[in-house]
């Protein structure tokens, strides 16, 4: 699962903006958008998500879950090494 705050922070640790987000994930820039306004967790079709998540891994950044071993402990964004 995504936050919409973990989208928002990972596009910030690319320098990357909302249309090119949605370039290089095949989705549009509406659903791009959609998604970062959304409230907490993102809902969504699930393809789209999957697409999102597979995107932002190959362009260098993790997606940290609830309870993932971190100093936080919370949910977060880092930079793959």
């Amino acid at each position: 699962m995504v936050t919409a705050a973990q989208l928002k922070a990972a596009r910030a640790l690319l320098s990357m903006d909302q249309r090119m987000l949605a370039e290089v994930s095949g989705l549009s820039l509406p659903t791009i958008q959609r998604m970062e306004t959304s409230d907490g967790i993102i809902r969504g079709n699930v393809d789209s998500l999957v697409k999102l998540i597979a995107a932002l891994d190959a362009v260098g950044v993790e997606l940290l879950n609830e309870g993932t071993v971190s100093e936080g402990g919370g949910r977060g964004v880092r930079l793959k090494r």
